[in-house]
This record gives structure tokens, sequence and C-alpha cells, in this order.
């Protein structure tokens, strides 16, 4: 909502998930409970001194509550000259990168889309079931184990580190994600499954899932889904028609997944038949293993998200903006680590991040869908 047409608040957002009354907020801040009320409404700009109480009282930045109306981080954000370092793998324009200040120099360097590192470990398998553990204590208490296929919850892992969880993610399709929450495998699934006789995202199948009342839905963000060509297109692919040709070879995902589902949903509105696409029994299992193939010529298009494009610099035709919600059983949502992961959720930083890696929008993240 914005004041005076110019300055966006989140204020009656924030104070409800907190579940603070205006009347105790106002106490908080030193105001009246007319003047909570007449800020939620657009019908008061606080002064700073205002605006840093009720951010001291919310536990949040003073611009998480209030904005610049229209403001876009990526377009307001001022450009700066950089020494970009040479990397493994061409650069090109949207590639995120890192910055770091040496002397009086900002260099930028690009991540490897391919993690060449040795991951972390708290244990090594001995057997079937069994491991010989290395780190004691109580390490594991404070982690929050989600699955799901969207590699931005790697963004979100980094922003909620400061507060002291941590994530451990577990790579799974969506119908995986919510098979694993269903056995009480994991504590958060994630999903993109759309409903096509309604078109609403996740809903129709949680609700056949999980009996009624057992689980919650939080919207992570909306993304967008669409075909991810070579770069430049050389096959010139401009749809799903496309796919029949018997010059184009996609890699395609995972049964199950919601990505296949909608590959699936448009190949049958155009009366094509999966064996007439080269490629559809190929599968790989995350929208950026399947856009790698298509970076490397293994195949010529792949159906993921805007973001994997981006990533590594391949085209993208778009077919559908989609919401992608987390899962969570209602028993854990007063988990001290729940609540920071929801606070995080809405965190004006961690949405500014996750929008500049394109086709995402944050303005629905923390939000609860049921």
């Amino acid at each position: 909502m914005a004041l005076d047409g110019e300055i966006e608040n989140n204020l009656a957002r924030l104070r409800q998930k907190r579940g603070l009354s205006a009347a105790h907020l106002a106490e908080m801040a030193r105001v009246t409970r007319q003047t909570i009320y007449a800020m939620e409404a657009s019908n008061y700009i606080p002064n700073t001194a205002v605006a840093l109480r009720l951010a001291r009282a919310l536990n949040v930045q003073v611009e998480e509550l209030f904005a610049l109306a229209g403001v876009n981080p990526e377009t307001e954000s001022q450009p700066a000259e950089v020494t970009v370092l040479p990397g493994a793998e061409s650069l090109h324009a949207g590639q995120p990168v890192q910055l770091c200040r040496v002397d009086k120099r900002l260099l930028a360097a690009s991540p490897s889309t391919v993690q060449w590192c040795l991951p972390p470990s708290d244990a090594v398998l001995t057997g079937k079931a069994k491991v010989q553990i290395h780190r004691i204590g109580s390490a594991f208490q404070n982690r929050l184990l989600v699955a799901g296929c969207d590699p931005a919850i790697s963004v979100l892992a980094r922003h909620l580190q400061p507060a002291g969880p941590e994530l451990v993610f577990v790579q799974s399709n969506s119908s995986q994600a919510l098979s694993l929450l269903k056995q009480g495998s994991v504590h958060i699934a994630g999903t993109h499954l759309a409903d096509e006789a309604g078109g609403e995202s996740n809903l129709a199948e949680i609700s056949r899932i999980f009996p009624r009342n057992s689980v919650a839905v939080m919207s992570f963000a909306f993304w967008e889904q669409g075909i991810v060509t070579a770069r430049n297109n050389p096959k010139s692919i401009k749809g799903i028609e496309d796919l029949a040709r018997e010059d184009v070879e996609i890699v395609n995902r995972d049964k199950g997944s919601g990505s296949r589902l909608l590959l699936d949903r448009y190949l049958k509105r155009f009366g094509i038949k999966p064996e007439d696409v080269r490629g559809y029994e190929r599968v790989a299992s995350g929208h950026l293993p399947a856009a790698r193939q298509v970076q490397a010529n293994e195949a010529d298009c792949c159906i993921a998200t805007k973001a994997a494009a981006r990533l590594f610099g391949l085209g993208f035709i778009p077919l559908v903006s989609e919401r992608y919600d987390f899962v969570l059983r209602r028993r854990h949502l007063d988990l001290p680590s729940v609540q920071a992961l929801l606070d995080t959720l809405n965190r004006a930083s961690f949405r500014r991040e996750l929008e500049s890696h394109g086709g995402y929008d944050t303005k629905s993240s923390g939000q609860r869908i049921l």
C-alpha cells in the first residue's frame, strides 16, 4: 500500500504477521492507536523518529516498512565501474557476480554454475542406513530440512543464516517434495504444481494429499517458466509446436516435476504426442541441470525458469507465471527456526537479491496462502 501515492508501506502486513494489535504496537512506538491505523490506511506519513521506533518494535529495517513507490532495485541502483575477473565460463549480460573491494579497486567475480568444492559434511556413510558422525554437539538442532527444485532456496539460506537457522536442501521435484513431507521426512516442501482445471498453483494437489487443516502454505515467490533455448536461439524455436520438429531435441524433466507436467499440458493443447518429441525420454533432475545441458549443446532446449536461462546466458521464451510455494506442517509453524525463515521472506534485502536473478516476483513472498 502507498502513502500519499509516493511511499509504499508494509506496516499492516508485518504487524499482523507478528500477532501485534494496533494498540500494542502504538504503545511500543509511542504513538496513538489512531496513528497506526492512519499509517496503515495511507493517510499519514510518519516522521523519522516514529519510523525508527516502528522498525525497532517490529525487528525490521526501516526500508522494509517504507519505500518509495515504484522503485525497482535493479534500475534504481547506481551503476559502478568494476574490473571483471576472468572465469572458467564466458561472461554475459545479466549474469550474477559477486563484488569485492581490493584496496581502491572494485572487482567482480563470477561464481561457477557448478560448485567445484567439497560439500559440507557431518558424517560419512558406513552402511546402507548407518553413519559415522564426526560433528558433535547440538549442530543438528537448529536446522530446517527443505525439499524442492528451486535453486533460489540457496539465496534464502544465505539470508537466513545470520538469524541462526541453517537450511539443509534436498533436490526434489514438486511431487517428490510433497511425498517427503507426507512421510514426515522434511520440514518444508517446495512445490509448483498448477491445477489444470482451475489454474491455481499447488492448492488442489496439496488438498488431495494432506488432511484438512494439517498443513500451512506460504508463498515463496512467483517465477516465470518457459522454453530455454541455446544462446541466440540458433534453431529459431518460437513455441511449443517447434518441439515436434525433427531438427529440435529437448532435455525433459523427471516424472512428477512441475516442469514436465507443464510440458505435457502444452503438448496436449497443441495435439503433439510425446513420442514425436526428440529427447522426451531424456531426463535432467532440476532446472539448472536441464539448462546446463542446453548450454553444453547436448540439447536444443528444455522447460525451466527464466532465472536458469539467465544464469547460463541462454534464450528464454515465457510460457507461464507460477507461484512457488512452501508447504509445512502446521505444528511446525511455531518453531523458532520456521519463524526466522518466514521473517526472512519478508526482508527487503532478500527480495532484492531474488528479483535481481530475473523472472522472480516477490510481492507475495511470505504471505500465507492456506
